[in-house]
């Protein structure tokens, strides 16, 4: 009669088996307790259509973003253009507004600029706190 022996060795690795049970399970936990933060985006009020109003040039600041960044500012009719960063634009918006309270800032945006280009232009406005602003696509 052959004596069977009994293993009284403990081994010392670890069982893998339900490792990808739990991995699964902390995956699922994960994905339903995680929230996401909405995307806040620009936010822009626009107004109602109405009647077509005809705005004088001397109440526009015109407002050309370009390829590279940089802003040309020019003032009514006035065929002088200067050339400015998008920093500066707040402070030059208060100056221009403080001698005309009916200023429009009419902002047109190259089709070949960067969206943050217009982004900082808009967020210049903004800290500025001026309230018309006219978007257009500038041509060519």
């Amino acid at each position: 009669m052959a004596l069977l022996k009994k293993k009284s060795k403990v081994s010392d690795e670890m069982s893998s088996a339900g490792m990808a049970d739990i991995a699964f399970l902390l995956l699922i936990f994960f994905l339903v307790t995680t929230v996401f933060p909405r995307d806040q985006g620009l936010r822009i009020v626009l107004p109602e259509a109405q009647e077509e109003v005809e705005i004088p040039q001397r109440n526009i600041l015109h407002i050309h973003i370009q390829p590279t960044g940089i802003v040309e500012l020019r003032r009514g009719e006035s065929p002088d253009v200067q050339q400015v960063r998008p920093q500066q634009l707040e402070q030059i918006w208060r100056q221009e507004v403080a001698q005309n309270p009916q200023l429009i800032a009419g902002v047109q945006t190259h089709p070949e600029a960067a969206h943050r280009h217009m982004v900082a232009v808009l967020d210049a406005l903004h800290l500025a706190r001026a309230q018309r602003i006219s978007l257009q696509m500038l041509e060519g």
